[in-house]
């Protein structure tokens, strides 16, 4: 797909988008008292998750399909321009922390490269050969799921990351704000959260924005429960990279196990810090070396691993 050069095709492209429609009630904003305005903000806000809730059938078989290739050794890749790019970088990034992922197996690319995170790369978004060529920077494999966010759903370089991708066997997610959205049309799974108009005219950071937060949060951190990395609510493959992050590693093993903090504490040391590991000495009554062999056996799926039984499927 590539971008129209008569400024009047985008600006009709645009008119016929929800997300870009104006509200002549709202004509007045600036006018009105900062708590009205704050006031009418929040209850645009509150509108996302039912919009959001409408899709949550998408939304799970999207993750479905994700972690199984995951589960197999593949990628989860998340292609934007603009917001919808910042925020799949954002979601990326909070991924090894949380779950203590290889940097690798969550990628974000923004349209523009890491610049474009704190300033606007003019014309990056326009362009679906430079999706491809981010794409090709990663070698990409059938195993790996491509993400692409844009609140239009007609950005070139989220469509164009979504069409390549498949060309290539990957597997493909559609997360737009606009029905029958290009977006979702091209990706195997189309994801269409209608949030209506902005407050302010356009600004998909806005309502559009919180709606594709949302819907991240949701691929990764349920896929990551699928894939193990969590011990019911508990956070269990955290990396304890920081004070705030080792009292927390302290914490999940007390609250699996019941344990006083010495017994934690000689859990943790016998397996070199990983609270996965720690929990399975405690609960199985094993050692360290032997934690970490029924954890690989099991694919690093803890009830698996207490149970004697095989890793569940993704």
């Amino acid at each position: 797909m590539t971008s129209t050069s008569d400024p009047r095709d985008l600006r009709a492209q645009l008119e016929t988008l929800t997300t870009e429609a104006f509200r002549p009630e709202l004509a007045d904003i600036d006018r009105l008292p900062t708590l009205d305005i704050a006031r009418l903000m929040n209850g645009e806000d509150a509108s996302v998750p039912a919009a959001v809730s409408r899709q949550l059938p998408r939304i799970a078989a999207a993750i479905d399909a994700i972690a199984e290739r995951m589960a197999r050794g593949g990628r989860l890749i998340y292609a934007g321009a603009g917001t919808a790019g910042r925020l799949g970088v954002l979601d990326a990034s909070e991924c090894p922390p949380t779950f203590n992922t290889d940097p690798a197996q969550v990628v974000g690319l923004i349209a523009g490269g890491p610049q474009a995170l704190i300033t606007s790369v003019e014309g990056a978004e326009d362009s679906a050969e430079l999706a491809r060529a981010d794409l090709d920077g990663l070698a990409l494999t059938a195993l790996d799921t491509v993400v692409g966010v844009s609140a239009s759903g007609r950005t070139p370089y989220a469509v164009g990351a979504v069409e390549h991708a498949r060309t290539r066997g990957a597997l493909t997610v559609g997360l737009s704000c606009n029905a029958d959205s290009a977006l979702a049309a091209a990706a195997e799974h189309g994801i269409e959260v209608v949030v209506g108009p902005e407050l302010l005219t356009g600004s998909t950071r806005l309502k559009a924005g919180t709606a594709q937060k949302l819907v991240l949060n949701m691929l990764s951190t349920i896929t990551m429960i699928r894939l193990g990395k969590t011990y019911g609510n508990l956070m269990v493959d955290v990396r304890a990279s920081n004070d705030k992050l080792r009292a927390r590693s302290r914490r999940i093993v007390a609250l699996a196990t019941g344990a006083g903090d010495e017994e934690v504490e000689r859990a943790l040391a016998a397996t070199d810090g990983e609270v996965k590991n720690a929990i399975l000495t405690i609960l199985a009554g094993v050692d360290g070396p032997t934690a970490a062999r029924l954890l690989e056996e099991s694919g690093g799926h803890l009830r698996a691993a207490l149970s004697g039984g095989p890793a569940p499927r993704g």
